[in-house]
């Protein structure tokens, strides 16, 4: 590997950020890492017509909410900018003249219109319409015009674009990281537009230019670039630029769950799952969900698109950021397209809730109840989430988990009601009560000491017991020890709910 690697996250900012594009930052940022290289992400807004205001600040809040922080770019400035490529124009008509200078390119009249028609016609005669080599000398543009022709048109004004000429019967060859040989022949391309008329470059020849000019060593991005390739391969030899020339590499798709076909939003609306890093909302108004707000860590989210089409060649399944940078590896990215799995994604955000302390989560859970109006002291919130962490995968789901230790239930779970509380249940109920009213220590232990003798001696099962109490404190099935939820709730509360669920329930 000569020199420092440099590698680049180019997005467009023409709406949120899909976490197939997230999985490329990604991938590129733990490349740059493991070889002690450079990440630069750069804006390509070129299409200006389908850009949207707000999407550029979105991709670099998704980004540092990951941790996948740039060293180059548009905010984090460095020596080869601008990075957005609507302020490099000039850069780019530079090079596109020299491309029409050395007859790599040419001036193309034709109108949107014209061009319409054309598609219609071979339409009609079951053909494909392709600006290429083969009809390019019947077109307007200046191949087909005189010299004077052509500077009359341009003189007057007349919209056009410029085209790569594509050569015929060339072969092109590519190694690439992940897919090995490639091989396209440039009999099947056509003449892309690589300068539009409103001056500004496409893609194609924005994206070579500037990899060139940023020195960027190694080009990793989606598998839907790949048809792409031998036209940048191309643009580099038009340039004389083969001899530094990126590597290349071209990640696998991210699938539906189904395994069929690309992972869309359509997908995550259908199932109930996000495909965007943070909520978005269109400017039409349509809300988009978020993996932030729906609750997950960004560590977990790391994690989780590591392992779409990447595997460590061991049984590890839990990343940090920086053993990601170790372990990570191209030679080890996947051809085959990736499955979303929505289920494992949120095993991954069930593991790193597990993992962390209790003072962590408490300070979570603070906020959680914090957006609900609710105060709590920390000391009480810290021994609800040990209670109850075990059974969440999200911080909301320690609320959903223990929401009765700061609320008493105004319902109580009808199925639950049905299947526990029988006709004599009221009386056992009331007994309980009588001795939890007579117990000045109120303790876990020796209430759950008290309450077994009463069973015991009175010959019952346990769940004949057990089981309506519960229903009365937290208003269904569920819940930790019993006895902790007593000793948490305190004498009066625990006696005030049971009374409560005494006159309620019948």
């Amino acid at each position: 590997m000569k020199g420092k690697v440099r590698v680049r996250f180019a997005p467009s900012p023409t709406g949120p950020l899909h976490i197939g594009g997230v999985r490329t930052a990604l991938f590129n940022y733990l490349f740059a890492k493991k070889h002690g290289g450079d990440f630069l992400l750069r804006i390509e807004d070129t299409d200006q017509t389908r850009l949207v205001e707000e999407a550029e600040d979105y991709i670099n809040e998704s980004l540092n909410w990951l941790g996948l922080v740039p060293d180059e770019g548009v905010r984090e400035g460095g020596e080869f900018g601008p990075y957005k490529q609507s302020e490099r124009s000039e850069i780019y008509r530079r090079y596109a003249d020299e491309l029409v200078n050395n007859h790599w390119a040419y001036y193309a009249f034709d109108t949107p219109e014209e061009l319409e028609k054309l598609r219609n016609d071979y339409e009609q005669e079951k053909r494909t319409f392709s600006y290429n080599q083969h009809n390019r000398l019947q077109m307007r543009n200046s191949l087909s015009l005189t010299e004077q022709q052509t500077s009359e048109l341009i003189a007057a004004g007349t919209p056009f674009v410029l085209r790569f000429k594509m050569p015929e019967n060339v072969e092109v060859s590519q190694e690439d990281l992940i897919r090995g040989t490639v091989r396209f022949n440039t009999s099947t391309l056509d003449d892309k537009v690589i300068f539009k008329s409103d001056g500004l470059p496409t893609y194609h020849l924005a994206n070579i230019v500037d990899d060139h000019l940023m020195k960027i060593t190694h080009v990793i991005r989606g598998e839907e670039w790949l048809p792409s390739l031998p036209l940048h391969i191309m643009l580099y030899r038009a340039f004389g630029w083969e001899d530094e020339c990126p590597a290349f590499a071209h990640l696998p798709l991210i699938l539906k769950p189904s395994g069929k076909g690309k992972l869309s939003k359509r997908d995550g609306d259908k199932e109930g799952f996000p495909v965007f890093p943070l909520r978005w909302e269109a400017p039409d108004g349509e809300l988009a969900a978020g993996y932030r707000e729906e609750g997950y860590f960004p560590e977990a989210v790391i994690n989780i698109l590591a392992m779409l089409g990447w595997n460590p060649g061991t049984e590890q399944e839990l990343f940090s950021l920086s053993e990601l940078v170790k372990a990570f590896s191209l030679d080890r990215v996947n051809k085959a397209g990736a499955r979303f799995d929505p289920e494992k994604a949120k095993w991954y955000n069930q593991q790193y809730l597990q993992n962390k302390s209790t003072e962590e989560l408490t300070l979570l859970f603070l906020e959680e109840l914090k957006l609900k109006g609710i105060t709590a002291e920390k000391w009480f919130a810290g021994k609800v989430v040990e209670s109850v962490k075990e059974r969440a995968v999200f911080v909301k789901d320690i609320w959903e988990q223990g929401s009765y230790f700061f609320e008493a239930p105004e319902v109580y779970d009808e199925n639950t009601v049905r299947k526990f509380w029988k006709e004599d249940t009221a009386r056992i109920v009331t007994d309980c009560l009588r001795i939890l009213e007579a117990e000045e220590d109120f303790t876990s232990a020796l209430l759950e000491e008290k309450i077994k003798a009463y069973v015991t001696g009175h010959d019952l099962g346990f769940g004949k017991v057990m089981n309506p109490l519960r229903i009365a404190v937290v208003g269904e099935a569920k819940g930790p020890h019993l006895f902790d939820i007593f000793e948490m709730l305190g004498k009066a509360e625990t006696l005030l709910r049971i009374e409560n669920a005494l006159e309620r329930i019948r």
